[in-house]
């Protein structure tokens, strides 16, 4: 059960706005669809913005709401045809339906809180690499790197399994998908452009296991270790 604020302009009850979620355990408080509201409003896990009639307006009340550094989700609550409005300047967290059902309505809450509750670290750590999933950056020891997406997701892949051997055929697999028609020489031209951009100082976080294939290292005292390409 979730402490929900659900913003609205309509002066009903929030069966008018989002009929599903009456049918839910969820304790909702319903105010006026203003930036002010939220000075009144109990603490919430997660915030419903009524936008089905007012589309610029909820545009500007989400924004609004995130540029005063709230943390908690923010929903909104659209019809079919007001779907075609929203793009991420909306600065919203996903969308419901106004017509969606009790499942549809509990899992997007569901799944909007857990996310919120998980936000803290997304950050992948290996080895001085630093990789941010939220922001698709990486840093080496504090230096940006600047990684083409490919690059990027190869490095995250690494990352996330220091220390372990994977063969051209694996990283190709798991990077560029089952379905990719290139060849595993695309692996190894990558993993060049990653070490040229890592820097001289850490190219030999990735290394090379002869006859085998590549991996990051596990700290920076392993580099002896890995063969360079």
């Amino acid at each position: 059960m979730s402490q929900i604020l659900m913003l609205t302009n309509n002066h009903g009850s929030s069966v008018d706005v989002l009929p599903a979620l009456e049918l839910l355990s969820h304790v909702v408080h319903i105010l006026p669809a203003v930036p002010t509201a939220l000075l009144d409003a109990k603490p919430s896990e997660l915030i419903l913005v009524d936008a089905r009639k007012d589309l610029a307006g909820s545009r500007s009340l989400t924004q609004l709401l995130r540029a005063t550094g709230i943390s908690v989700p923010l929903l909104l609550i659209l019809t079919e045809g007001g779907m075609a409005a929203v793009t991420a300047s909306w600065a919203a967290d996903d969308v419901i339906l106004d017509t969606a059902g009790p499942a549809e309505v509990e899992a997007r809450i569901r799944l909007a809180v857990t996310r919120a509750g998980g936000s803290e670290n997304h950050e992948i750590q290996a080895a001085g690499v630093v990789i941010d999933e939220d922001s698709y950056t990486a840093r080496v020891h504090g230096r940006a790197l600047n990684l083409t997406y490919k690059e990027f997701e190869l490095l995250k892949y690494l990352a996330q399994h220091p220390g372990r051997v994977f063969t051209r055929a694996q990283l190709l697999n798991e990077v560029w998908g089952y379905d990719y028609y290139g060849g595993t020489r695309t692996v190894d031209v990558h993993i060049r452009r990653l070490r040229a951009k890592l820097g001289s100082d850490y190219e030999n976080l990735i290394g090379t296991v002869r006859n085998v294939g590549y991996r990051l290292a596990v700290s920076r005292r392993s580099d002896d270790e890995l063969a360079d390409a």
